[in-house]
């Protein structure tokens, strides 16, 4: 079963954040369980070279990888597929003429992506167009991350576009964007909940990042299915924390 295959049929998909431009990184979390990794070149620093290095070494391990891109320009989502990567995360949609523009940049066709047979994602010209084209089809993935009040406004309208084909809620920027301090303050869980009853409506998965990892039962009931937690700082940080208490005790 493909990771979009996975994603759509609404199983419980656990990932992280890969917030270090390293090959090797993606390889020893691809030793893993986790379900995905997503690279995020939103908020990291991420070049064109490190993408296709890390979407590389995600595929050698058999593990999906996912790209949130800096920005849902066309050029971000064609580097981000053309390198291989299983999907994108792309920030800051807010309505669904951008919803619009994001699934398509994902799709070949009329006014989509562009078509290259020499890419990783083709086979490096070993497949045939319309073998690629099928696979693309079949297996990309357009995540569009709602962290604007202006997208939980038109949340209904974003998340009944075609190739779609999931909301991810960036809770944090949805904190900042609604003046509060606090990911709890009621206007942002008022939000989250709002993402998630339009994921219910109209057939969309949703998926979230959460601080606190006891709350993926919660969010779970009301729909979400995709938690992408922690990242690989995290990892670190936590790692040499639990080593010094142990050591210490």
């Amino acid at each position: 079963m493909t990771f979009k295959e996975k994603l759509a049929s609404g199983t419980p998909l656990v990932g992280t954040f890969v917030k270090t431009p390293s090959p090797i990184v993606v390889e020893v979390l691809g030793l893993t369980d986790l379900d995905c990794l997503c690279l995020d070149a939103e908020h990291a620093p991420f070049d064109r070279i490190a993408i296709d290095g890390c979407v590389a070494a995600a595929r050698a391990a058999a593990k999906p990888a996912l790209v949130r891109v800096a920005t849902a320009a066309p050029e971000h989502i064609l580097n981000a597929l053309d390198c291989g990567a299983s999907g994108v995360v792309a920030p800051h949609i807010r309505s669904e003429a951008e919803a619009e523009a994001f699934a398509r940049a994902c799709r070949y066709g009329a006014g989509g992506r562009g078509y290259a047979g020499s890419s990783r994602a083709a086979g490096y010209t070993t497949r045939s167009m319309a073998g690629h084209l099928a696979a693309s089809a079949a297996g990309v993935v357009a995540i569009a991350q709602i962290e604007d009040p202006e997208a939980v406004e038109d949340i209904d309208a974003i998340a009944a576009v075609p190739g779609i084909d999931a909301l991810f809620v960036g809770r944090a920027d949805l904190t900042v964007a609604y003046g509060a301090t606090s990911q709890d303050d009621p206007a942002v869980i008022a939000a989250v909940e709002a993402v998630c009853a339009a994921g219910r409506r109209h057939d969309r998965r949703v998926g979230m990042f959460l601080a606190r990892i006891e709350d993926v039962p919660h969010w779970t009931a009301r729909g979400a299915s995709l938690f992408l937690l922690g990242s690989d700082h995290g990892f670190l940080l936590q790692g040499a924390a639990d080593l010094l208490r142990r050591a210490r005790a």
